[in-house]
């Protein structure tokens, strides 16, 4: 369900469950990670592209993974941190709405591009869970405090015009464009040498 491709320095992780919304399992959650894991480790890795199959991102947890307990699971947290530390280029080509803990690994990402149908939003107070302990430290740093609270604590769902406004994602793009501009993206980092940008990676950060 989660399907990697690499060639010519860039990677793509594609959540491949569309049937299901790409809502994830706790298996799905360490299978995305370790597809990351095994991108770092190649020595020709200058980008990555995070994406879904069909048309929404993430629905978040899978419903009945998540009534097993799936919320409180560690695996979420490994795999936003496993994103945030890849020593490359990373780009959320974001083809639907992403929803939950799925917001965790795109917060991650360095950049993020949208279809404008997408919307975004993270229940966790009506649902009665804490988000996990990142989420909300990379939300805070996006968008600023109070929009933070209003996605974490009004529970507000904000659709892809107002995520720009706002700073979430950083362009909108129509679906047809989505993959070739996230490409287009990593043009500069392609002509680079792996070393100048994992360092211009940690000055950012």
């Amino acid at each position: 369900m989660i399907a990697t491709e690499y060639a010519g320095g860039i990677g793509q992780v594609t959540i491949a469950r569309p049937a299901k919304a790409n809502s994830l399992t706790e298996a799905m959650l360490a299978e995305l990670t370790a597809a990351f894991e095994a991108l770092a480790a190649e020595p020709g890795l200058r980008a990555v592209i995070l994406t879904g199959a069909g048309t929404v991102f993430s629905a978040g947890a899978d419903l009945e993974a998540a009534r097993a307990g799936l919320a409180l699971s560690p695996e979420w947290e490994r795999l936003s941190s496993r994103v945030a530390a890849m020593p490359c280029l990373t780009i959320a080509a974001l083809n639907g709405t992403v929803a939950g803990g799925a917001l965790g690994m795109v917060l991650a990402c360095d950049l993020r591009l949208a279809v404008p149908e997408a919307k975004f939003f993270y229940p966790v107070m009506r649902l009665g869970f804490l988000p996990q302990l990142s989420d909300p430290v990379r939300l805070r740093a996006l968008i600023g405090p109070s929009r933070a609270r209003m996605i974490l604590m009004a529970g507000q769902k904000i659709p892809a015009e107002e995520a720009l406004a706002w700073g979430l994602v950083d362009r909108l793009v129509p679906r047809e464009e989505l993959l070739d501009q996230a490409r287009a993206l990593a043009a500069d980092v392609l002509g680079a040498d792996a070393a100048q940008v994992a360092a211009i990676k940690r000055m950012l950060d």
